[in-house]
């Protein structure tokens, strides 16, 4: 049998050699140097295909999931994107199998640099399949998937509205706008085919809507969804350019002086989104536009020499012109008696007296420029015509809003004009918040 002396040697003999071979001169960063350059192409390989393509499945099945056309038109993206990075991922193990060889500081230096390319194409990819994902993601819990499917029908509806009502054809828009939800104060979208910083400047490939949670929890305050609409429909009904030109035109024609024709052009984004959203869901619109900028005067009367949205005090008074012209001239009345109650001073602030004097003929000249012409894009037509809301539509809202309070079958009803009906709701007292709040998004739903 060995003793333990007669062990011990023989294992220091064994483990000698491999502590000098650890050791041994230039042998250090080989040992080092070829498994983590080995690593390195592994991980941009594998980086490639872990950012795949998304599955519809993946996100639930029902209605509220993002649709097919959702899917594909980020899979498209995503794909594009993808096969740039394994392009870039077969140079990068160009360069590590070369450094690997050749272990020079020359090899070794284009390696790195040749990674750090592919991980900067990475960290891309990953921002667009993060931003999607999250998105994508809402739709799969409750109750967050039906509000939001909700206010996707109503978008979807102002869109079959607007290119059903124009008097030439269009190219069918798709896929349709995809709401979401952030947390903040005021909502925003997102347009069709902009580079979005979000997306590391990559063209969005269809209309996002961003609805503050507590835009949700309340739906008679969603006219919100109405105006962020429609600054997509400005610009797919090719509107960008004619509505400031004929705004301008008109104002300069009126001998109103540059500067104040400059600033209703600056303006004519916000002011068409306003004016397309009261076309769209009647009165209440201005209900719910006053929510938004009914803040502190000192906001209220706040002049932005380089602002796109009006000045918030001019803001309403504007939407409640359209609304006179629209023939709504005593509900027009209520609520500028209402707001100027609320607001009765607008030299209060810093609104330049030139804008304060032009404001009554200036207001009516946009409105009547933006509204009540025929656009070229339009066939011809007016927007107004296009989107046309009349005494009719409104008795169909007070109607549903009826019908919405007691729990009912509100009808046929178009969707959007369901916001309204649960203002009206809550403004006469007809149920309690939280009802309404429950029949709104439940109609919605089963549609």
């Amino acid at each position: 049998m060995a003793t333990m002396s007669s062990v011990l040697p023989r294992t220091r003999s064994r483990v000698r050699p491999a502590l000098h071979r650890t050791v041994r001169p230039g042998a250090g960063p080989q040992l080092i140097l070829r498994p983590w350059l080995r690593a390195q192409s592994i991980n941009v390989t594998r980086h490639a295909a872990a950012l795949r393509p998304f599955r519809r499945e993946e996100f639930g099945t029902g209605a509220a999931a993002p649709s097919e056309s959702h899917i594909q038109a980020v899979n498209s993206l995503i794909k594009g994107l993808r096969r740039g990075l394994i392009k870039l991922s077969k140079t990068v193990t160009k360069a590590i199998d070369q450094a690997g060889e050749q272990l020079s500081p020359p090899a070794l230096e284009r390696a790195v640099t040749e990674k750090d390319r592919a991980h900067k194409w990475v960290q891309g990819i990953e921002k667009i399949w993060d931003f999607y994902f999250e998105l994508f993601g809402q739709r799969q819990s409750m109750p967050y998937a039906e509000w939001l499917l909700s206010c996707d029908r109503i978008a979807l509806n102002c869109y079959q509205i607007a290119f059903t009502g124009i008097g030439t054809a269009k190219s069918i828009p798709a896929p349709p706008p995809f709401c979401f939800m952030r947390t903040g104060f005021a909502p925003a979208t997102m347009r069709r085919g902009i580079r979005l910083r979000r997306l590391g400047r990559q063209f969005n490939p269809f209309p996002l809507v961003q609805l503050p949670y507590h835009r949700l929890v309340n739906p008679w305050t969603l006219g919100a969804v109405l105006h962020e609409v429609s600054h997509n429909l400005q610009s797919e009904l090719g509107l960008s350019k004619p509505v400031p030109r004929s705004v301008a035109h008109r104002l300069l024609e009126a001998d109103l002086g540059r500067s104040v024709a400059a600033t209703w052009a600056r303006w004519n984004r916000e002011m068409f989104s306003d004016l397309s959203a009261l076309l769209l869901g009647g009165p209440e619109v201005v209900g719910s536009l006053m929510d938004v900028v009914g803040r502190a005067p000192s906001l209220v009367f706040g002049f932005n020499p380089h602002g796109v949205h009006p000045t918030p005090y001019l803001r309403v008074l504007i939407s409640v012109e359209l609304l006179r012209r629209m023939g709504f001239v005593d509900e027009a009345d209520q609520y500028r008696r209402a707001w100027t109650r609320i607001y009765p001073n607008p030299r209060a602030g810093n609104v330049p007296e030139k804008m304060l004097e032009t404001f009554p003929q200036a207001c009516a000249l946009a409105v009547d420029a933006m509204c009540y012409q025929p656009f070229k894009t339009l066939g011809n037509k007016s927007l107004t015509q296009v989107l046309r809301f009349e005494r009719k539509d409104q008795q169909m809202i007070e109607e549903a809003a009826r019908r919405l309070a007691a729990g009912v079958d509100p009808g046929v009803v178009p969707e959007r004009f369901l916001i309204g009906a649960a203002r009206i709701a809550l403004d006469r007292r007809l149920a309690r918040p939280g009802a309404i709040t429950e029949n709104f998004y439940k109609e919605l739903v089963r549609r």
